[in-house]
């Protein structure tokens, strides 16, 4: 019992660390895809020919988007425009018109109704005109800029992406890690109801700093070709370790009231978080136990899909020190891959 505890904290203060740590290379990273390119480059251009295809190349490759301008734009639009457009909304504009109304009006009474239904008629355009719209873009922005901050530092790793087999596959993966997700949220929120309040709170933290986690690491994992079932493996197997990666993003989105904001917060810090997932040194060595929180999110999943998942057959064995035996079944069959 004292080894397992303490190999929880140990694990556990690991994933606070990597996560936090692993911010901090996001200055350095731009100049390390610069020099592996430029290694890349001198490696290929041994001809005449091949000059030429590194000059187009180099210039293809310098308009690429940078880490930093990036991430700089995720909290630019996340936080400059979306949130401060809130901010100024609810915290400014609001509460001037209120007083001003109040005054010209002058009978409370009668400024209370009428300002009752002003505010709900204001609420209600701006929330259908502005908020919700921006949601949704910012969700299509966000997506895109993302996939651009992974893709650069998967590429520092120097790993070749591995591609999944079919088009058809990477459908069903992406359909079914969305269901599984958003039922996983909606476990979390149902344990948060636990009648000890202390209890429900602290078991719905382990789901969100869990689905964070897997949040963070999917770009990594998808990157080097491993399916739905096995990430959730992965994270089950060293639950203690993504409990803690996940747990500083878990906490700092919990504290806004808002769903709003706390989504405007979390697309600024996701960034962040991607690079030090791509940074960390992931546990080899399994914990004592393994904790399936996801194991009825993914029986339910499966039923969801039952005509498109594939029962697993056999488990097929990798050198890959990421790459764990999974109990869970899949919506696109398992492969081997190359060592990460």
């Amino acid at each position: 019992m004292t080894d397992s505890v303490r190999a929880f904290l140990r694990n556990v203060a690991t994933g606070i660390k990597d996560s936090i740590l692993g911010i901090g290379t996001i200055s350095k990273l731009d100049a390390r895809i610069q020099q592996k390119r430029e290694e890349q480059r001198r490696r290929r251009s041994s001809g005449a020919l091949a000059q030429r295809r590194a000059q187009s190349e180099e210039r293809k490759l310098d308009n690429d988007p940078k880490v930093a301008s990036r991430i700089f734009q995720c909290c630019a639009w996340n936080g400059g425009v979306f949130w401060l457009s809130l901010f100024l909304f609810y915290r400014v504009f609001i509460p001037l018109l209120q007083t001003l109304t109040a005054k010209i009006i002058g009978d409370p009474s009668l400024h209370g109704s009428v300002w009752s239904w002003l505010e709900f008629i204001l609420t209600s355009v701006f929330g259908a005109l502005w908020v919700l719209p921006l949601f949704v873009l910012s969700k299509i922005v966000n997506a895109i800029w993302f996939q651009d901050i992974a893709d650069l530092a998967f590429e520092v790793s120097g790993c070749k992406a591995q591609p999944f087999p079919s088009v058809s596959k990477i459908i069903a993966d992406m359909l079914f890690n969305l269901l599984l997700q958003a039922l996983f949220l909606i476990q979390g929120m149902i344990v948060s109801l636990f009648p000890i309040d202390a209890i429900g709170q602290m078991v719905s933290l382990l789901h969100m700093s869990l689905l964070y986690s897997l949040y963070c690491f999917e770009y990594r994992w998808f990157n080097h070709g491993i399916e739905m079932h096995q990430r959730l493996s992965n994270i089950e197997r060293n639950w203690p370790y993504y409990f803690g990666f996940g747990l500083p993003m878990a906490l700092l989105t919990a504290l806004p009231s808002s769903y709003i904001i706390s989504g405007c917060l979390f697309s600024i810090l996701f960034p962040l978080f991607i690079i030090s997932a791509n940074e960390a040194k992931t546990p080899t060595k399994l914990y004592h136990f393994q904790l399936r929180l996801f194991s009825l999110v993914v029986l339910i999943s499966n039923k969801l899909f039952h005509k498109t998942v594939h029962l697993q057959s056999s488990m097929m064995s990798s050198t890959s020190s990421e790459r764990l035996p999974s109990p869970h079944t899949s919506p696109a069959r398992h492969r081997l891959l190359p060592t990460q």
